[in-house]
């Protein structure tokens, strides 16, 4: 299966598209680390890629990250995948952000952790390769909780991976900016559509609050 993926949600703005079949196989990729700008960027690094794969001819699916991550970027990636599934007709599907930083280290024991500031993480927990329950906001002190029984051969992946590299003994910790696009690509290409809606995964209300004015409008003069 061809497929192309889009990833803005965290600290890489990520175009590319693969060949799935059994082997992931890139055709082309574009990947750069950055914290913001990912609107500016992303519509040049998507075309680069899709010149060196010799066109959209194939694609069969794109995969978009959905969450948790930062607001703007979320809206910034979903709309774009969103207006070229459209164009070309292609189903589109939401990829948990934190199920693709756990597929971008492929080990059995894994936290995928990202830093939701406010002394809390994002955080979801594989024990032998299976799932811990879903995604969750977490305090560091549950976190780190969390991670007492995980030891050596265990890994931590993410931005918040070093807030809590303390907590596992032994675990090994990657501070990932984002997942790797090869996992993208293998999670796009076994997700059922039909499962994995493209929609923004949130766990709290953003940062940013509507003006209490209009502008041009009058201050209200104080009492």
């Amino acid at each position: 299966m061809r497929v192309m993926v889009i990833d803005t949600a965290l600290g890489l703005c990520t175009a590319g598209i693969f060949e799935v079949d059994g082997r992931t196989t890139p055709l082309g990729v574009r990947s750069v680390e950055m914290a913001k700008g990912h609107q500016e960027r992303l519509g040049g690094l998507a075309r680069v890629a899709m010149d060196d794969a010799g066109g959209l001819e194939g694609v069969e699916r794109i995969g978009v990250t959905v969450g948790p991550g930062s607001f703007t970027g979320l809206r910034v990636g979903l709309a774009f995948a969103q207006g070229l599934g459209a164009a070309l007709g292609r189903p589109v599907v939401g990829l948990s952000t934190l199920d693709a930083l756990a597929a971008s280290v492929g080990d059995r024991d894994v936290a995928a952790l990202i830093d939701a500031r406010r002394g809390q993480v994002y955080a979801r927990f594989w024990r032998a390769g299976a799932a811990q329950g879903p995604a969750e906001a977490l305090s560091l002190e549950t976190a780190r909780e969390r991670l007492a029984d995980f030891g050596p051969g265990a890994t931590l992946v993410g931005s918040g991976a070093t807030l809590l590299d303390d907590a596992a003994i032994g675990a090994a910790v990657l501070g990932l900016a984002g997942p790797a696009p090869e996992a993208l690509a293998r999670l796009t290409a076994s997700a059922d559509p039909a499962a994995a809606p493209p929609r923004p995964l949130y766990f709290r209300a953003p940062d940013a609050t509507p003006p209490s004015r209009l502008p041009g409008q009058a201050r209200p003069a104080r009492s």
